[in-house]
């Protein structure tokens, strides 16, 4: 039965890590707990019409991060509960019989794995004695991955954010009725920005799946508002009468329907074309798309 406990609790530690590793180093990558808890989050955020604003993300980062570190504790619990009491050492004035077997190995599990080291119960056995420091080595990993975990998304929220409000700023200015009149110099950089910005988005989304889930609070830096008039300058700018112009509208429109596309296949799932694909991340987002790329906050 020890080892049945055993094998178990290291079943559930290696899960975790797997987990771990798949949602934060593997490229492309996402892990099943990450996946089904910030699926969940926001799907419960959405059937409230986003009454939560921009929680549903942060809320299921730290859900995740809960659940990562209880997978390592009950795991490393189920290994040493099998060898308390007399597997370890108790400091002078404790008595283990005053505690209940799990719970205690959960309380060296937990102590072990937040590198706390109070020293009032210590292992004695010689294999616990060397997968004790792996968890607290483990413990220290999972605490380092986690913090990059938030920086990682945040500068993709950062750089999703200023190209929603770059496009804002086109829009005030009625760029897309004008693109095929201005200066092929200028039009053509503005436009090749563009699409370096929105490819730029769309890798970070790519890397930072979890981006997703993140609503922003204001609409002005709502990229699933913003992302149709992308389209609408894309397709005036093949109008123009300059060559590169028309072959720079073309790259915009190809980035905007790859983005697009990523958006159906791994997020929400709807629409055929590239507009109704844009239509239905603005209506998830809590929004509904209106003229000329123009939204509005959804009442369905």
């Amino acid at each position: 039965m020890d080892g049945v406990f055993t094998v178990l609790g290291l079943g559930l530690v290696g899960f975790g890590l797997y987990d771990v590793f798949r949602g934060l180093l593997y490229p492309s990558g996402r892990g099943t707990i990450s996946y089904w808890v910030l699926r969940s989050v926001w799907r419960l955020s959405r059937g409230t019409n986003h009454r939560w604003g921009s929680l549903a993300g942060p809320l299921g980062v730290v859900i995740v991060i809960v659940l990562w570190g209880m997978l390592q504790a009950f795991g490393w619990a189920l290994v040493y509960y099998p060898h308390v009491p007399e597997g370890f050492y108790y400091a002078e004035g404790m008595d283990p019989g005053n505690y209940d077997n799990f719970a205690e190995a959960l309380y060296i599990s937990l102590v072990t794995l937040g590198t706390l080291g109070f020293g009032d119960v210590v292992p004695t056995g010689a294999w616990l004695r060397f997968v004790s420091p792996v968890e607290a080595l483990i413990g220290f990993a999972l605490l380092t991955a986690t913090l990059s975990w938030f920086t990682q998304i945040y500068p993709a929220l950062a750089r999703r954010r200023a190209l929603a409000v770059r496009l804002r700023a086109l829009q005030s200015v009625a760029y897309a009725d004008r693109v095929a009149f201005l200066d092929r110099t200028g039009a053509h950089r503005t436009l090749d920005q563009l699409t370096a910005d929105i490819v730029d988005v769309h890798v970070a989304l790519v890397q930072n799946a979890e981006s997703y889930y993140f609503r922003e609070v204001k609409e002005d830096a709502a990229l699933a508002v913003s992302l149709p008039y992308a389209m609408e300058i894309a397709a005036r700018a093949q109008e123009a009468p300059a060559e590169e112009v028309r072959l720079s509208g073309v790259m915009l429109s190809s980035a905007v329907s790859d983005f697009g596309q990523h958006l159906r296949e791994e997020f929400h799932g709807a629409g055929e074309s590239t507009e109704e694909v844009l239509g239905a991340y603005a209506t998830d987002h809590g929004y509904r798309a209106g003229p000329g790329g123009r939204g509005e906050r959804s009442r369905d």
